[in-house]
């Protein structure tokens, strides 16, 4: 079953703001050491970070089908999601195992973040034609 777990971080990302260059690297170093082993183990199927949200666009089709662009409006949320793994495991409590694990990386003074990540499995989509 795949699941993808989501990183979510408040807006102020007071986490990661001004963290010491040598927290952020001990940051950095557990999640690709955490990373390898999902590797590993055959568990991992992608991760990704995402530019902040203020990079974002929404796009919309227009009359004559063409994007139209935005800014925004963006629902109002005091957290954003930074990034996410999406692992191929063999239920769900693996999966909160592994979101545990990633919550737990080190930031300012390599105290654990416990940062919340949402799990949610993902649906297998219609048969393709292929």
């Amino acid at each position: 079953m795949k699941y993808l777990l989501m990183i979510n971080v408040p807006y102020a990302a007071g986490e990661y703001e001004g963290m010491p260059p040598d927290d952020w690297r001990a940051h950095l170093d557990y999640l690709t050491r955490m990373n390898r082993g999902l590797t590993a183990s055959g568990e991992l199927a992608g991760v990704q970070a995402l530019a902040p949200p203020g990079q974002a666009k929404v796009v919309r089709a227009g009359k004559d089908g063409r994007a139209v662009i935005t800014d925004g409006p963006f629902p109002e949320a005091k957290e954003f999601l930074a990034g996410f793994w999406m692992v191929d495991v063999n239920g769900p409590e693996r999966a909160y195992q592994i979101a545990a694990q990633g919550s737990a990386a080190p930031g300012p003074g390599g105290a654990p973040l416990n940062m919340p990540i949402e799990v949610r499995q993902v649906m297998s989509g219609p048969p393709s034609d292929g």
